[in-house]
């Protein structure tokens, strides 16, 4: 497909036509003169002037418009290029008061009502689709744009940052404080209670003891185990002592989770108590807590999770954003779905956005206005007179040949007119 601009040939294949037409006209008079002005030929020399006459005044302001005509310097002619400041200063103003003017504005922007038909817009499911589609578009764009290496460094810093300035200790007795609220360490304690008791009655448990006693005995005391095997074995000895050992332990455990007030559970409560004051309050404490913080965030493993997790960040966006059914496109369009049903629904929420848009625009217009005033005539006179000239003439000078066309055809008409008149009188 050519991309030569083909108003040059148009307006020149149309001011051919009225140079012949005027040509034609001038013809016309000479040969009605040649042949007398007599009978008929009157008439066609009375046309013929007429329109040669017109066609030229025509001709003449038409060309006035653009350029001097012949190049003679007649006044009030080229009037576009002498008045280009003027024009300049015309449209700016023309523009600023028809289109940014604040009232005007505002008028139209009412009648619009953007809230309703926004939401009319956003309520067909393939809008929203589209936007949600133009979102990860964007937020794809965005992810290439990104410094990737200093995204990560802006990362671990933070992160690592945070981590130096989180007290670890006053941490740590706040999730203990909030742990012994309402007893729930009283509960802790009963359910640990619960599954020692369940170890500890385990057949397993207690023949793993009672070989453990067997061992000792038999490392300690050589001899009189010696002796005792020769009236009873120790194995069976210890079996039944790992036996008792593990029914007094349950007695024990048994009473302590019946007694609310058992001293080992006020020992249990006042060491906590005592240890969450001290995560709190105590120097040394708090320091052994930061230390073990700094050597965790010194640890080779913890610096190479830090600097990765943009890495997994990025990953994890890109694919969801890469993919029709990801997380974040689903809610971008179930999100802006809602917000078209709820406008559709909520005639406060339609008047509230509304009246924003219509003091956003007011606000808009009134910063604007100067700006793009001086703007459109700054850059009209800053404009080629000649490029000026052209593109003007290229634009509206095919319809400006038509007043020749018609120039001629009138005129003719009048010079008809005139010589009837004439002859009747």
């Amino acid at each position: 497909m050519s991309s030569e601009d083909p108003r040059p040939a148009q307006l020149r294949r149309l001011k051919a036509i009225a140079v012949a037409m005027l040509l034609a006209m001038v013809a016309g008079f000479v040969l009605a003169h040649l042949m007398g002005n007599q009978g008929a030929w009157a008439w066609v020399a009375a046309f013929c002037e007429a329109a040669t006459v017109g066609a030229l005044a025509d001709w003449f302001a038409v060309v006035a418009l653009f350029r001097r005509p012949l190049g003679l310097p007649i006044p009030h002619t080229a009037v576009i290029p002498r008045g280009k400041a003027r024009i300049a200063d015309s449209l700016a103003a023309f523009v600023r008061d028809h289109f940014l003017e604040p009232r005007a504005l505002l008028a139209r922007l009412e009648v619009f009502d953007p809230a309703a038909r926004l939401g009319q817009w956003l309520a067909r499911p393939e809008q929203s689709q589209r936007l949600a589609r133009m979102a990860r578009g964007w937020a794809l764009q965005a992810l290439d744009l990104l410094d990737e290496r200093a995204v990560r460094q802006s990362i671990q810093e933070f992160v690592l940052a945070r981590l130096d300035a989180w007290d670890a200790a006053a941490s740590a007795g706040d999730v203990l404080g909030l742990l012994t609220a309402d007893g729930r360490h009283q509960a802790l304690l009963d359910e640990a209670l619960r599954r020692l008791g369940r170890h500890l009655d385990d057949a397993g448990v207690k023949r793993r003891t009672a070989e453990l006693l067997v061992k000792h005995a038999r490392r300690e005391w050589p001899r009189l185990v010696g002796t005792v095997d020769w009236v009873k074995p120790v194995e069976g000895i210890a079996d039944g002592l790992a036996e008792r050992i593990a029914h007094a332990l349950l007695e024990e455990l048994n009473e302590i989770l019946q007694q609310p007030e058992h001293p080992l559970r006020r020992d249990y409560e006042r060491w906590l108590q005592d240890y969450i004051a001290r995560l709190r309050h105590d120097p040394a404490l708090a320091a052994k807590a930061e230390a073990i913080k700094q050597d965790l965030i010194d640890h080779p493993g913890v610096q190479e999770y830090v600097r990765g997790l943009w890495d997994r960040i990025h990953t994890a966006l890109r694919r969801d954003l890469e993919s029709e059914d990801g997380v974040l496109a689903g809610h971008v369009e179930r999100s802006l779905a809602g917000l078209g049903q709820a406008l559709g629904r909520d005639e406060a929420l339609r008047e509230a956005i509304n009246q924003h848009v219509l003091g956003g625009a007011e606000k808009l217009a009134l910063r604007l206005r100067g700006g793009v005033t001086d703007h459109i005539a700054q850059t009209v006179k800053g404009w080629d007179e000649r490029h000026l000239v052209r593109e003007l003439e290229l634009g509206v000078g095919r319809d400006l040949q038509y007043i020749r066309y018609n120039g001629t055809v009138v005129g003719g008409l009048i010079g008809l007119a005139l010589h009837a008149l004439i002859v009747l009188l």
